[in-house]
């Protein structure tokens, strides 16, 4: 049996949701790492927005402590230079700042785990370093990413990542399954308002809303300006908890799934989402991205939109034998590829790949 690891993991957020993915996706990777008896310490800064919002104060598959500046990371020293390895997450606060202070730590492996992988190499193209720069690319021993396909090679050929592994959001199963309640929504979405996101929610949730009067639509998430125009067969919760989220899915007859611009022009990249719906035994109709297919098979684990058109057609002549048909083939899909413990096998392998250093790692001006 292998030695359970020891892990440090520096994120923007564990303890709160509140207007990031973040959150669930670490949390569903940190008890899949527990499950199989690894230990965690997970390190955040201590901001307001998030500390006003939290929803978990004390989780029980890791240590969460919290920092009030870069400085504060010494207090943590002997903790980084222990572990068998210590990630960074992408949008950390002061991101440029803590990788270097941690990497002249010199931690036994050096790694990045970016939740938002096109979107931080759009930025990099621009100039825009906010929370990594591009030198500091290839001083991880391994670049993790929420994207994978042809993303991988670009981060290893067009910025010097010494090698990516692919590491997609995940699931806990034991927290999205089928709850059997009775649907309330024909169709709904979850996710915070983004400005390139909006066009893709008005064509394939509101238009379809203002076509469909008789039935009924549903948008969870914060950020919403007062301007949004919201049909009136359209219900908005500001704010939707983790805790929520399982009850949410399970009163939809289906969910859309919306992408971030930058994640479609790069594809191969899954939203939490998906695997939380599809776990839920909830169907999701999907915009299209190239690598959606590896996934989940369109027509036979999703369904895909391109216009309102598309989404009304689902709405109103989809069988219901076929409907739950495609929920139980994403489901199924789900359980055996896209679990918490099945993410941390993942990670814990490709760690077991690098070789432990503390050679110093310079770093490049």
């Amino acid at each position: 049996m292998n030695t359970p690891m020891s892990l440090v993991v520096i994120g923007l957020s564990l303890s709160s949701s509140w207007g990031n993915g973040h959150a669930t996706t670490f949390r569903a990777l940190l008890r899949g790492l527990r499950e199989q008896g690894h230990r965690t310490l997970f390190l955040e800064r201590d901001v307001p927005w998030y500390a006003e919002n939290r929803d978990l104060d004390a989780p029980d598959f890791c240590s969460l402590e919290f920092y009030d500046d870069v400085a504060d990371l010494e207090l943590y020293r002997p903790a980084i230079r222990g572990a068998d390895a210590v990630i960074v997450g992408s949008y950390v606060p002061d991101g440029v700042a803590v990788i270097d202070r941690v990497a002249a730590m010199r931690p036994q492996r050096f790694c990045f785990y970016d939740i938002d992988t096109p979107v931080t190499m759009a930025r990099l193209d621009r100039g825009d370093e906010e929370y990594i720069a591009r030198r500091q690319v290839p001083l991880f021993d391994s670049y993790f990413s929420f994207s994978g396909g042809e993303v991988l090679t670009g981060l290893m050929e067009r910025f010097g990542a010494r090698v990516a592994h692919p590491l997609h959001c995940s699931v806990d199963e034991t927290r999205y399954f089928v709850t059997h309640e009775d649907v309330r929504w024909d169709l709904g979405y979850l996710g915070t308002y983004s400005e390139d996101r909006q066009p893709v929610l008005e064509r394939l949730l509101f238009e379809p809303a203002r076509r469909l009067p008789g039935q009924r639509f549903v948008v969870a998430g914060s950020g919403y300006p007062e301007g949004v125009g919201w049909p009136e067969n359209v219900e908005h919760i500001a704010h939707l908890p983790p805790r929520d989220h399982i009850s949410f899915y399970n009163r939809q007859r289906f969910t859309l799934n919306v992408t971030r611009a930058d994640m479609v022009a790069a594809g191969w990249s899954p939203s939490v989402r998906l695997f939380e719906a599809a776990a839920c035994g909830t169907p999701v109709i999907s915009d299209r991205w190239r690598g959606l297919d590896e996934f989940f098979p369109e027509g036979e684990a999703i369904a895909v939109a391109d216009t309102s058109d598309d989404v009304v057609r689902m709405l109103t002549e989809l069988g219901e034998a076929e409907r739950l048909a495609i929920a139980r083939s994403a489901r199924q899909r789900v359980l055996t590829s896209h679990t918490g413990q099945a993410r941390a096998r993942e990670l814990v392998a490709a760690l077991r790949t690098l070789r432990p250093t503390r050679a110093a790692l310079t770093l490049v001006e």
